[in-house]
């Protein structure tokens, strides 16, 4: 990775040299911790015999090498800029801010609005398991870092055309992408298997489990790759140009941690705001269990909140 060179004319890769190889590192890292969840410990079934500590094994070995790398083996265009200033430290502070939101409040929405549940034995927050946190960071980041490489080839494409069509161009792009990896990432794990359950206080329901990994289940997977996608990819729509921006143009609008981490938030709230109306307006897309605590008021991971409906 020290030695990797793109040129700066280049219509898919930035033209900010320390942009440009934390961008390369972070497509090259996918491979790793890709082919160790869905190609090796998946299909040859090896978390049945996993516990808690296996399960958080994983997501270390998964998500610490992507921090750990750049450290040891710094870019040659990293090697003259302060630790604070290089892509890849701002990239991984805006990921961890978003995906670490997006695991402790909006996974609840899945739960009260998609209809999903995870039932792998796991240390959880919120109870939320410890494994999804680290896993969302890198997963996270390659969805970023496609959607930047490829927004900023469209809009290499679209230049001369008025700035209209460019915006709908690069909206109707952002929503695609947004709702194919959504869609691709509930798809990759899933394998049709019918299997009736207890979802909650007795109530026996027909769920959908996942087949290659059958501690993730849906009340109604037709459901959820239709319509859960679409609530899944509002995530992304949100994100994609938010993440985009950072150190785009260093010349002109230079990002210090600060502002990464403020923009991170910012558009963490905003995705909030989103999936809260949804959850109030259109409520859940399936029929779960008490289905009043997805339409009052309030967020529905508010103690008490339950227990009230």
């Amino acid at each position: 990775m020290g030695g990797v060179t793109q040129s700066p004319s280049s219509l898919w890769f930035s033209s900010n040299p320390s942009k440009r190889w934390g961008e390369i590192f972070f497509l090259l890292y996918t491979p790793f911790w890709l082919t160790l969840c869905l190609g090796i410990i998946v299909p040859y079934k090896l978390y049945e015999s996993f516990g808690k500590l296996e399960y958080l094994l994983l997501g270390l070995i998964s998500t610490v090498p992507s921090f750990m790398i750049p450290v040891f083996v710094v870019g040659k265009v990293d090697r003259d800029i302060c630790w604070r200033d290089r892509y890849w430290v701002k990239a991984s502070l805006w990921t961890i801010i978003f995906s670490y939101v997006g695991n402790y409040f909006w996974t609840h929405y899945f739960f009260t609005v998609l209809g999903a549940s995870y039932t792998f034995p796991s240390w959880k927050m919120n109870d939320v398991p410890h494994t999804t946190f680290l896993l969302t960071h890198v997963c996270f980041l390659f969805y970023h870092v496609v959607s930047n490489i490829t927004l900023r080839r469209l809009r290499h494409a679209v230049a001369d055309l008025p700035d209209s069509i460019q915006f709908v161009t690069e909206a109707s792009w952002i929503l695609a992408l947004s709702y194919f990896l959504a869609y691709l990432e509930t798809i990759a794990i899933s394998n049709v298997r019918g299997n009736t359950t207890k979802f909650a206080n007795h109530v026996v329901f027909t769920t959908i489990i996942v087949g290659k990994f059958p501690y993730y289940s849906f009340v109604d997977r037709a459901s959820m790759y239709k319509v859960g996608c679409l609530f899944y990819a509002i995530y992304f729509i949100v994100s994609f140009p938010m993440f985009l921006r950072i150190d785009e143009n260093p010349d002109r609008d230079s990002w210090d941690l600060s502002r990464v981490a403020i923009d991170a938030l910012g558009s963490a709230m905003l995705v909030t705001i989103i999936l809260d109306l949804w959850r109030i307006f259109l409520g859940p897309i399936v029929p779960v269990v008490d289905t009043k605590m997805c339409i009052r008021p309030g967020l529905p991971w508010f103690s008490g909140h339950a227990a009230e409906s």
